[in-house]
């Protein structure tokens, strides 16, 4: 059975480690709305191509946009932090149990 605990841990880091990256992508994305960034940078359009499905559901979904200021990074952030706590975590402790 430790086999799969040891699995169970290195799929918890590695799921650790995506949602930390796509997190600061997020805010990466949040602070380049601030500024009038050159949309034909390449950096500039990996971080939008890689939000843009996720924040335009967002959109779609739930009115988060009041005043002209876009809520919807802020949701996303805190779902990768429910996720982080809640699936991460979880899985940490049954890898634990396994081994």
């Amino acid at each position: 059975m430790f086999v799969i605990g040891n699995f169970l841990k290195a799929v918890a880091v590695v799921l650790h480690y995506v949602l930390s990256f796509y997190m600061w992508v997020i805010i990466a994305r949040a602070v380049l709305s601030w500024v009038n960034p050159d949309p034909y940078n390449p950096i500039v359009r990996f971080i939008h191509n890689v939000t843009e499905p996720v924040l335009y559901r967002i959109r779609t979904r739930i009115p988060v946009n009041f005043g002209g200021i876009d809520f919807s990074p802020i949701i996303v952030i805190l779902g990768i932090i429910f996720l982080q706590n809640f699936v991460v975590s979880s899985l940490f402790q049954l890898s634990k149990t396994l081994m």
